[in-house]
């Protein structure tokens, strides 16, 4: 055998076998049980992503427009709005804010775990950044939706662009969607919850009004911009013409009736977000008494903004008297934790 047909031989033996990359594979299906059943265990947690999603598109839409005002339409009036149908059993999520075309519901609707403010936040400025308010940070909060709602549609247009630009939305969480043009002449989005059927009646009925206010109360309250739903009032039976019944000594009746008007059910108080020296003590007083339900005024607080590796501004009050549970073992103590105006946890122990 010659000396160079032992080298290739040798070279042969010794050859790096071929790497072949391959992509993770997900079941769609499985991967948004998953998001909605584990990642959020509290069912009240989809009011409080979807209300901060049309947030960001609105704060989205006032920095786009700080380059371009007609993005505006004439209607510059940033709010939030949120309707209950409970003959369809639906909720309706809606905003004036950026809104999206058809490639923007394709990428960030219908890619999970990918978020369109995360996206948006890279291209700003650092200057930019810290004077936004931008909530959203990893594209799953949209899909707490599914917790509650069998399916989902979301009709869009996107600022600036005509009406016959709408999209229309739609999925059922089983790991599909369809998307179709629409004409919308209104700017920003609307995404409606169908309610699975043990989430619109009995304890966890969400058609209930009430417990829509209790929840953006608890959790968006200190959202800056408006949010709103239709005001109700007090409709007292009325007599018919000829009815000679003896009504004097019935009570009277009636029942609570929407309106065409909206009422504004945050407080858009987030006191800690300003600077102590534009405060009044009133104003703390006020913000302490809204907080706790406390008659009495605070004995002392404190307000300080901390700045190194972790920022955060601190507001802790001292209440003139210690709450009757303090002494009470099962009772957890602890502070009340926002990010970015929004609740997220409360009794903070850390």
């Amino acid at each position: 055998m010659s000396e160079q047909t032992q080298v290739d031989n040798k070279n042969a033996n010794n050859s790096t076998p071929e790497l072949k990359k391959h992509s993770f594979e997900a079941e769609v299906a499985q991967l948004l049980h998953l998001v909605t059943h584990s990642l959020y265990s509290n069912a009240d947690i989809f009011v409080r992503e979807l209300v901060s999603n049309a947030s960001d598109a609105c704060d989205k839409l006032r920095f786009e427009a700080t380059n371009d005002d007609s993005l505006y339409e004439n209607d510059g009036e940033l709010r939030i709005r949120i309707a209950i149908d409970t003959d369809a059993k639906t909720i309706t999520f809606t905003d004036n804010g950026i809104g999206m075309n058809e490639t923007d519901a394709i990428e960030n609707l219908g890619t999970i775990a990918k978020s369109g403010t995360k996206a948006f936040l890279d291209k700003l400025s650092e200057s930019q950044k810290q004077e936004g308010q931008l909530i959203g940070q990893f594209g799953v909060g949209f899909y707490s939706g599914f917790i509650v709602a069998d399916t989902i549609s979301v009709e869009s247009r996107k600022a600036g662009e005509p009406a016959d630009k709408g999209v229309r939305w739609v999925s059922d969480g089983s790991g599909s969607f369809t998307v179709e043009p629409i004409t919308r002449e209104a700017r920003g989005t609307a995404i409606t919850l169908h309610l699975k059927e043990q989430y619109s009646e009995g304890e966890d009925n969400y058609l209930d009004r009430g417990k829509i206010k209790r929840l953006v109360n608890k959790y968006s309250d200190h959202i800056s911009l408006p949010i709103q739903m239709r005001k109700e009032v007090w409709q007292e039976d009325v007599k018919e013409e000829g009815d000679d019944s003896e009504a004097s000594d019935a009570p009277a009746g009636g029942e609570m009736v929407l309106t065409d008007e909206w009422e504004t059910i945050n407080k858009a108080s987030a006191l800690w977000t300003r600077s102590e020296s534009e405060i009044e003590d009133d104003e703390y007083v006020d913000f302490y008494k809204n907080i706790t339900y406390d008659f009495d005024e605070p004995l002392a607080w404190t307000h300080n903004r901390v700045e190194g590796r972790v920022q955060y501004t601190q507001l802790l009050y001292i209440p003139k008297k210690a709450p009757v549970d303090l002494y009470t073992r099962e009772q957890q103590h602890g502070l009340k934790l926002y990010v970015k105006r929004v609740f997220i946890m409360d009794d903070a122990e850390q």
